[in-house]
Protein backbone atom coordinates (compact mmCIF):
# COMPACT_ATOMS: atom_id res chain seq x y z
CA UNK A 1 0.00 0.00 0.00
CA UNK A 2 1.40 3.74 -0.58
CA UNK A 3 1.90 6.11 2.04
CA UNK A 4 -0.26 9.10 -0.02
CA UNK A 5 -3.28 9.54 -2.05
CA UNK A 6 -1.76 12.92 -3.20
CA UNK A 7 1.90 14.26 -3.03
CA UNK A 8 2.63 17.46 -4.48
CA UNK A 9 5.45 20.02 -5.04
CA UNK A 10 4.90 23.91 -4.49
CA UNK A 11 6.00 26.86 -2.98
CA UNK A 12 4.15 28.00 0.52
CA UNK A 13 3.14 31.98 0.34
CA UNK A 14 1.61 35.12 2.48
CA UNK A 15 -1.16 36.44 0.99
CA UNK A 16 -0.98 40.45 2.32
CA UNK A 17 -4.16 42.18 1.52
CA UNK A 18 -6.20 45.64 1.95
CA UNK A 19 -10.29 45.39 2.58
CA UNK A 20 -12.54 46.17 -0.79
CA UNK A 21 -12.61 49.93 -1.03
CA UNK A 22 -8.67 50.55 0.67
CA UNK A 23 -5.12 50.71 -1.61
CA UNK A 24 -2.17 48.86 -1.08
CA UNK A 25 -0.19 52.46 -1.37
CA UNK A 26 -2.12 54.47 1.58
CA UNK A 27 -2.71 50.97 3.53
CA UNK A 28 -1.71 50.96 7.73
CA UNK A 29 -2.21 47.43 8.29
CA UNK A 30 -2.75 44.24 6.33
CA UNK A 31 -4.21 40.85 6.76
CA UNK A 32 -2.38 37.63 6.37
CA UNK A 33 -3.46 34.24 4.73
CA UNK A 34 -1.10 31.43 4.26
CA UNK A 35 -1.29 30.30 0.93
CA UNK A 36 0.59 27.99 -2.11
CA UNK A 37 -1.28 26.81 -5.17
CA UNK A 38 -0.55 23.53 -4.96
CA UNK A 39 -0.54 22.95 -0.94
CA UNK A 40 -3.97 24.56 -0.95
CA UNK A 41 -5.56 21.48 -3.04
CA UNK A 42 -3.60 19.10 -0.87
CA UNK A 43 -4.55 20.69 2.37
CA UNK A 44 -7.99 20.42 1.33
CA UNK A 45 -7.80 16.65 0.29
CA UNK A 46 -6.26 15.86 3.91
CA UNK A 47 -9.05 18.40 5.46
CA UNK A 48 -11.68 15.86 3.35
CA UNK A 49 -9.74 12.90 4.82
CA UNK A 50 -7.16 11.85 1.97
CA UNK A 51 -3.03 10.99 2.99
CA UNK A 52 -1.44 14.19 1.37
CA UNK A 53 2.42 15.20 1.11
CA UNK A 54 3.99 18.29 0.42
CA UNK A 55 7.55 18.97 -0.54
CA UNK A 56 8.74 22.39 -0.32
CA UNK A 57 11.27 24.63 1.23
CA UNK A 58 10.95 27.42 3.63
CA UNK A 59 13.05 29.27 6.04
CA UNK A 60 13.89 28.70 9.35
CA UNK A 61 11.81 31.90 10.78
CA UNK A 62 9.09 32.87 12.05
CA UNK A 63 7.30 33.34 8.41
CA UNK A 64 7.67 30.10 7.35
CA UNK A 65 6.96 28.50 10.81
CA UNK A 66 3.02 30.82 10.54
CA UNK A 67 3.18 29.28 6.82
CA UNK A 68 4.11 25.26 8.16
CA UNK A 69 1.88 25.51 11.19
CA UNK A 70 -1.40 26.25 9.11
CA UNK A 71 -0.90 23.62 6.60
CA UNK A 72 0.08 21.27 8.86
CA UNK A 73 -3.46 21.88 10.80
CA UNK A 74 -5.12 20.66 7.47
CA UNK A 75 -3.80 17.07 8.17
CA UNK A 76 -1.36 17.66 5.19
CA UNK A 77 2.16 16.42 6.01
CA UNK A 78 5.60 18.01 5.75
CA UNK A 79 8.26 15.84 6.78
CA UNK A 80 9.43 16.33 3.48
CA UNK A 81 9.85 20.32 3.70
CA UNK A 82 13.44 22.02 3.57
CA UNK A 83 13.97 24.05 6.05
CA UNK A 84 16.73 26.47 5.16
CA UNK A 85 18.86 29.26 6.86
CA UNK A 86 19.13 31.05 4.11
CA UNK A 87 16.01 32.30 1.71
CA UNK A 88 12.77 34.17 2.33
CA UNK A 89 9.14 32.66 2.11
CA UNK A 90 7.30 34.03 -0.82
CA UNK A 91 4.87 36.77 -0.46
CA UNK A 92 2.07 38.40 -2.77
CA UNK A 93 -0.04 41.28 -2.44
CA UNK A 94 -3.80 41.90 -2.64
CA UNK A 95 -5.61 45.25 -3.51
CA UNK A 96 -9.37 44.17 -3.55
CA UNK A 97 -11.47 46.14 -6.30
CA UNK A 98 -14.75 46.69 -8.55
CA UNK A 99 -14.92 47.47 -12.18
CA UNK A 100 -13.65 48.86 -13.85
CA UNK A 101 -10.39 48.23 -12.16
CA UNK A 102 -11.06 44.98 -10.44
CA UNK A 103 -9.04 42.88 -7.74
CA UNK A 104 -5.19 43.64 -8.26
CA UNK A 105 -2.38 40.88 -7.20
CA UNK A 106 1.18 41.61 -7.01
CA UNK A 107 4.05 39.05 -6.77
CA UNK A 108 7.45 39.16 -4.42
CA UNK A 109 8.81 35.83 -5.01
CA UNK A 110 12.48 36.55 -6.08
CA UNK A 111 14.94 34.66 -3.85
CA UNK A 112 12.85 32.76 -1.73
CA UNK A 113 13.73 29.37 -0.51
CA UNK A 114 11.66 27.44 -2.96
CA UNK A 115 13.02 28.77 -5.84
CA UNK A 116 16.87 27.87 -4.83
CA UNK A 117 15.79 24.36 -4.22
CA UNK A 118 18.16 21.73 -6.31
CA UNK A 119 16.90 18.17 -7.40
CA UNK A 120 19.26 16.86 -4.35
CA UNK A 121 16.83 18.87 -2.39
CA UNK A 122 13.94 16.41 -3.34
CA UNK A 123 13.11 13.13 -1.42
CA UNK A 124 12.37 11.00 -4.90
CA UNK A 125 10.89 7.88 -2.44
CA UNK A 126 8.32 10.51 -0.61
CA UNK A 127 7.35 12.50 -3.25
CA UNK A 128 6.42 8.82 -5.71
CA UNK A 129 4.70 6.22 -2.67
CA UNK A 130 1.75 7.80 -4.23
CA UNK A 131 -1.24 7.34 -5.77
CA UNK A 132 -1.53 10.60 -7.37
CA UNK A 133 1.24 13.01 -8.20
CA UNK A 134 -0.46 17.54 -8.73
CA UNK A 135 1.67 19.78 -9.82
CA UNK A 136 0.94 23.24 -11.43
CA UNK A 137 2.34 25.28 -14.08
CA UNK A 138 2.41 28.06 -12.16
CA UNK A 139 5.59 26.53 -10.49
CA UNK A 140 7.34 25.98 -13.80
CA UNK A 141 8.64 29.48 -14.57
CA UNK A 142 9.92 30.22 -10.70
CA UNK A 143 13.61 28.88 -11.63
CA UNK A 144 15.50 27.25 -14.32
CA UNK A 145 16.25 24.70 -11.02
CA UNK A 146 12.12 24.42 -9.95
CA UNK A 147 11.81 23.75 -13.47
CA UNK A 148 14.01 20.77 -13.63
CA UNK A 149 12.84 19.43 -10.37
CA UNK A 150 9.44 19.13 -12.36
CA UNK A 151 10.44 17.87 -15.07
CA UNK A 152 12.50 15.20 -13.62
CA UNK A 153 9.28 14.59 -11.47
CA UNK A 154 6.94 13.92 -14.16
CA UNK A 155 9.31 12.04 -15.83
CA UNK A 156 9.82 9.28 -12.10
CA UNK A 157 6.31 9.25 -12.31
CA UNK A 158 5.85 8.16 -15.93
CA UNK A 159 8.19 5.66 -15.50
CA UNK A 160 6.69 4.14 -12.15
CA UNK A 161 2.98 4.44 -13.78
CA UNK A 162 1.65 7.36 -11.49
CA UNK A 163 -0.93 9.25 -12.76
CA UNK A 164 -0.06 13.12 -12.76
CA UNK A 165 -2.79 15.59 -12.23
CA UNK A 166 -1.86 19.19 -13.71
CA UNK A 167 -3.39 22.67 -13.33
CA UNK A 168 -2.18 25.09 -15.84
CA UNK A 169 -2.31 28.34 -13.45
CA UNK A 170 -1.76 31.03 -15.89
CA UNK A 171 -0.70 34.01 -14.54
CA UNK A 172 0.14 37.45 -17.09
CA UNK A 173 2.67 38.89 -14.19
CA UNK A 174 4.50 36.08 -14.10
CA UNK A 175 5.32 35.05 -17.56
CA UNK A 176 3.80 35.91 -21.93
CA UNK A 177 1.69 33.10 -23.20
CA UNK A 178 4.09 32.04 -25.55
CA UNK A 179 6.69 31.56 -22.70
CA UNK A 180 3.82 29.29 -20.82
CA UNK A 181 2.75 27.62 -24.00
CA UNK A 182 6.45 26.40 -24.81
CA UNK A 183 7.14 25.95 -21.46
CA UNK A 184 4.37 23.43 -20.45
CA UNK A 185 4.29 21.35 -23.79
CA UNK A 186 6.21 18.71 -22.42
CA UNK A 187 4.44 18.51 -19.29
CA UNK A 188 0.98 18.32 -21.53
CA UNK A 189 2.09 15.23 -22.95
CA UNK A 190 2.79 13.64 -19.50
CA UNK A 191 0.16 14.09 -17.63
CA UNK A 192 -3.24 12.19 -16.87
CA UNK A 193 -6.04 14.49 -15.66
CA UNK A 194 -5.73 17.90 -16.89
CA UNK A 195 -6.86 21.36 -15.72
CA UNK A 196 -7.36 24.20 -17.98
CA UNK A 197 -9.76 27.12 -17.30
CA UNK A 198 -11.16 28.56 -20.59
CA UNK A 199 -10.04 31.48 -20.15
CA UNK A 200 -6.25 30.13 -20.35
CA UNK A 201 -7.23 27.77 -23.47
CA UNK A 202 -8.13 31.25 -25.15
CA UNK A 203 -5.33 33.82 -23.90
CA UNK A 204 -2.28 30.79 -24.69
CA UNK A 205 -3.89 29.13 -27.88
CA UNK A 206 -6.76 31.20 -29.09
CA UNK A 207 -9.09 28.57 -28.66
CA UNK A 208 -12.42 29.49 -28.64
CA UNK A 209 -15.95 27.96 -28.95
CA UNK A 210 -18.47 26.49 -27.36
CA UNK A 211 -17.19 24.51 -23.75
CA UNK A 212 -16.87 21.21 -25.90
CA UNK A 213 -15.14 23.01 -28.49
CA UNK A 214 -12.42 24.15 -26.24
CA UNK A 215 -12.18 21.05 -24.57
CA UNK A 216 -11.48 19.31 -27.51
CA UNK A 217 -8.47 21.31 -28.85
CA UNK A 218 -6.67 21.10 -25.49
CA UNK A 219 -7.23 17.39 -26.26
CA UNK A 220 -5.43 17.36 -29.41
CA UNK A 221 -2.56 19.18 -26.92
CA UNK A 222 -2.67 16.10 -24.93
CA UNK A 223 -3.14 12.57 -24.18
CA UNK A 224 -4.51 13.17 -20.54
CA UNK A 225 -7.84 10.57 -20.24
CA UNK A 226 -9.78 13.34 -18.38
CA UNK A 227 -9.51 17.21 -19.01
CA UNK A 228 -11.46 19.72 -16.81
CA UNK A 229 -12.30 23.05 -17.43
CA UNK A 230 -13.12 25.83 -15.67
CA UNK A 231 -16.22 27.99 -17.23
CA UNK A 232 -15.94 30.76 -15.03
CA UNK A 233 -19.72 31.51 -13.97
CA UNK A 234 -20.87 28.96 -15.96
CA UNK A 235 -19.38 25.94 -14.36
CA UNK A 236 -16.79 23.26 -14.69
CA UNK A 237 -16.94 21.07 -18.05
CA UNK A 238 -15.23 17.68 -18.35
CA UNK A 239 -14.51 15.17 -20.83
CA UNK A 240 -12.80 11.54 -20.24
CA UNK A 241 -12.40 11.16 -24.28
CA UNK A 242 -15.91 9.31 -24.13
CA UNK A 243 -18.34 11.80 -22.74
CA UNK A 244 -18.88 15.39 -21.72
CA UNK A 245 -20.65 16.43 -18.41
CA UNK A 246 -21.17 20.49 -17.35
CA UNK A 247 -21.62 21.39 -13.78
CA UNK A 248 -23.49 24.16 -13.32
CA UNK A 249 -21.98 26.79 -10.88
CA UNK A 250 -23.27 27.53 -7.56
CA UNK A 251 -25.49 31.06 -7.77
CA UNK A 252 -23.59 32.58 -4.17
CA UNK A 253 -22.58 36.40 -3.86
CA UNK A 254 -18.66 36.82 -4.66
CA UNK A 255 -16.72 37.76 -1.78
CA UNK A 256 -13.54 37.03 -2.52
CA UNK A 257 -12.27 34.76 -5.87
CA UNK A 258 -8.38 34.44 -4.98
CA UNK A 259 -8.10 30.42 -4.23
CA UNK A 260 -11.19 29.05 -6.05
CA UNK A 261 -9.32 27.70 -9.17
CA UNK A 262 -7.36 25.54 -6.42
CA UNK A 263 -10.62 24.83 -4.25
CA UNK A 264 -12.33 23.78 -7.31
CA UNK A 265 -9.28 21.31 -8.48
CA UNK A 266 -9.35 19.95 -5.12
CA UNK A 267 -13.48 19.14 -5.25
CA UNK A 268 -12.67 17.52 -8.58
CA UNK A 269 -9.84 15.16 -7.52
CA UNK A 270 -11.77 14.15 -4.68
CA UNK A 271 -13.85 12.82 -7.12
CA UNK A 272 -11.42 11.49 -9.34
CA UNK A 273 -9.91 9.36 -6.10
CA UNK A 274 -13.23 8.00 -5.40
CA UNK A 275 -12.94 7.05 -9.19
CA UNK A 276 -15.67 9.29 -10.31
CA UNK A 277 -14.51 12.00 -12.08
CA UNK A 278 -18.08 13.66 -13.34
CA UNK A 279 -19.11 13.18 -9.72
CA UNK A 280 -15.83 15.52 -8.82
CA UNK A 281 -17.85 18.25 -10.61
CA UNK A 282 -19.92 18.43 -8.31
CA UNK A 283 -17.71 18.49 -5.39
CA UNK A 284 -15.51 20.80 -7.68
CA UNK A 285 -18.52 23.63 -7.96
CA UNK A 286 -19.23 23.32 -4.08
CA UNK A 287 -15.84 23.78 -2.83
CA UNK A 288 -15.19 26.53 -5.54
CA UNK A 289 -18.02 28.67 -3.93
CA UNK A 290 -17.48 28.00 -0.29
CA UNK A 291 -13.92 29.89 -1.24
CA UNK A 292 -15.51 32.22 -3.41
CA UNK A 293 -17.84 33.67 -0.42
CA UNK A 294 -15.34 34.09 2.19
CA UNK A 295 -11.90 35.77 2.23
CA UNK A 296 -8.42 33.65 2.15
CA UNK A 297 -7.80 31.21 -0.24
CA UNK A 298 -8.11 28.25 1.87
CA UNK A 299 -11.62 26.12 2.34
CA UNK A 300 -12.16 24.75 5.83
CA UNK A 301 -14.34 21.64 6.28
CA UNK A 302 -14.65 18.23 6.59
CA UNK A 303 -15.85 15.84 4.43
CA UNK A 304 -19.13 14.94 6.24
CA UNK A 305 -20.33 18.46 5.71
CA UNK A 306 -19.36 18.65 2.17
CA UNK A 307 -21.32 15.50 1.92
CA UNK A 308 -24.43 17.39 3.68
CA UNK A 309 -24.08 20.61 1.26
CA UNK A 310 -23.46 18.61 -1.70
CA UNK A 311 -27.40 18.25 -2.17
CA UNK A 312 -28.59 20.85 0.44
CA UNK A 313 -30.00 24.12 -0.53
CA UNK A 314 -28.25 27.03 1.08
CA UNK A 315 -29.54 28.55 3.61
CA UNK A 316 -29.04 31.95 5.56
CA UNK A 317 -28.97 30.45 9.40
CA UNK A 318 -28.29 26.97 10.59
CA UNK A 319 -29.52 26.05 13.98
Amino acid sequence: MVRFDVTTIGEGQLRYSVPLGSHLERASQLDVNVTGTEANVTSLLSRLGWRCGWVSALPRNPLGRHVALEFAQSGLDLSAVVWSDEGRVAIYYVEFGLPPKGTQVYYDRKYTCFVNMTQDDIDWDYLLDTRLLHISGLSVPLSPSINAILTEAVARANAAGIPISFDMNYRSRIWTTDEAAEAIAPFLQAVDVLFFARGDAERMYGFTGMPDDIVRQLGELTPASAIVTSLGSEGIIAWDRRSFHIEPAKNIQVIDRIGAGDAMVAGVLHGWLQGDLFKGLRYGVLTAALCLTHYGDAVYIARSELEDLLDRPGADIVR
